[in-house]
């Protein structure tokens, strides 16, 4: 098949590289791609004279080029938005169609998100990096790491820790920082380490600044310690040096500059070779941009050292969706050399951050890699906004404004009660009746399942029904709550 790609002067070099010897590539005299409309691509093909049996057009191009493809006699598609991704379609268009309407990166964007995700694969396997926790690459050409805190893990019964650790890992962290509360006994730090070795099958860090703490953390094969300062690098620095574990190092009160370089040097004075600087990210209100401003200086003067961004410090701390919280927060990360993304989902409005925070590290990853910012990647954190609207319907100039329905009567084969579980695997819509107690995963499934039971007999309550359950869907699909008549 021979294809031929036309583009504009300003992304002539990327699509030569991203095509290869895979295409031919035509170039207008015009510097924005997508500024190629069909009257001037036609005159230039036909002064190249050549035949092709596919042309592929940016995707951001507007106009009419099916009257490209009937004067040449050739199929002419959209390509992607991006040139980038011009060889990955390339892969794809021998055998199929495209579009003329969407471009091929949305209309192949279950492949695309394939694609991405080998991609990520190769591109871990194949990156350099600052540092290495058991199998976890830290820093360098690797993509940023998700920490998940257990906030009171040694506190928690085995059973209880152990299913945090299993859930938290399913959910994206890559390493389990295990939280100690103020009133933690050695005793509790060398169980709660032990439980979560035993299960988990990712690093493992202990979050205090006790140094006794520290010290039975590390007897039990901790991973990495948070965190060290002046207060206890003096006591502990050298057995975290004698044990080989990696250390954060975090600057003292009021997280100066001068006394996180102060700490990184005293850490290494002591012997320890394996350190993550951690320069504190404040909250919104509470010096944010300072922080921000801190990092980028640290990561400008020591390159060489893994940063640690505790995103939680935001997210926990302002009353929106942490879903745009995390996204941003991740961008952010990235620019200031960021190698770990550090969150405990502690409360209900950040549930979900872990899984935001690892979408979010590869998508910046994909960024970098493609020199482009973070959409049109395959992958994407969009829950409740959407990148191509559906088209709306007219409304007939016949129809009729609908009505509240006067009044409801009782259906006599009985009520029903509606409510939701919330699982690992998504949640459950629980419908009772007093005849039986239907669980499923979808509305539609539900509603069926009481239909075939034949256990509603009028077209109103299951009109009603078939609201709440779907409803009841929604409220599982986005972590929310649910409550039988309430508004949502």
């Amino acid at each position: 098949m021979k294809v031929l790609i036309a583009t504009g002067r300003l992304a002539e070099r990327t699509v030569r590289h991203s095509v290869g010897d895979n295409a031919d590539v035509l170039v207008l005299d015009v510097d924005v791609a997508a500024f190629i409309t069909p009257h001037r691509l036609l005159p230039a093909i036909k002064e190249q004279n050549g035949i092709y049996d596919v042309i592929l057009v940016p995707g951001l191009a507007s106009g009419d080029f099916s009257m490209v493809a009937k004067e040449l006699g050739c199929k002419v598609f959209l390509g992607p938005k991006h040139a980038y991704d011009l060889g990955s379609v390339l892969k794809l268009a021998d055998g199929m169609d495209l579009s003329l309407e969407v471009p091929a990166c949305e209309l192949l964007s279950d492949i695309w998100r394939e694609l991405a995700l080998e991609t990520l694969v190769e591109l871990e396997n194949n990156a350099d990096m600052l540092a290495m926790i058991g199998d976890v690459k830290l820093g360098g050409g690797s993509r940023m790491k998700v920490m998940a805190e257990i906030v009171d893990a040694t506190g928690l019964e085995e059973d209880a820790l152990s299913l945090k650790v299993i859930e938290f890992i399913r959910k994206g962290a890559d390493i389990i920082d295990l939280g100690a509360s103020l009133t933690s006994s050695v005793e509790d730090v060398r169980k709660a380490v032990r439980v979560a070795r035993k299960v988990s099958t990712v690093p493992v860090s202990i979050d205090t600044l006790e140094s006794g703490l520290l010290k039975a953390a590390m007897d039990e094969g901790v991973d990495l310690v948070l965190s060290l300062n002046s207060s206890n690098i003096d006591i502990v620095g050298k057995d975290v040096a004698e044990a080989g574990v990696t250390a954060v190092v975090i600057p003292d009160a009021g997280n100066s500059f001068e006394s996180l370089v102060h700490n990184i040097q005293a850490a290494r004075d002591a012997g320890i070779e394996s350190i993550i600087a951690d320069p504190v990210l404040d909250p919104i209100g509470h010096g944010f941009v300072d922080s921000i401003v801190r990092y980028a200086r640290f990561h400008e003067e020591y390159p060489e050292i893994p940063v640690f961004f505790g995103a939680g410090n935001v997210t926990e701390l302002i009353d929106a969706d942490s879903v745009g919280v995390n996204a941003t927060l991740c961008g952010l990360a990235a620019d200031v050399g960021s190698c770990i993304l550090f969150t405990p989902e502690f409360s209900e409005k950040t549930r979900g951050s872990i899984a935001e925070l690892n979408t979010g590290a590869r998508m910046m990853a994909l960024a970098l890699t493609r020199n482009s910012s973070p959409k049109d990647l395959g992958l994407d954190l969009l829950v409740l906004k959407e990148k191509r609207r559906r088209p709306d319907v007219a409304i007939p100039e016949d129809s009729l404004p609908a009505k509240r329905f006067a009044g409801w009567e009782l259906d006599p084969l009985g009520p029903f009660r509606i409510g939701t579980v919330s699982d690992e695997c998504g949640g459950m819509i629980v419908a009772q009746h007093e005849d039986a107690s239907i669980t499923g995963r979808t509305a539609k499934e539900v509603i069926e399942t009481i239909i075939k039971m034949g256990l509603i007999s009028k077209l109103d309550h299951a009109g009603y029904l078939g609201c709440e359950i779907q409803k009841a869907e929604i409220a599982l699909r986005l972590g929310r709550s649910y409550s039988q008549d309430d508004d949502f």
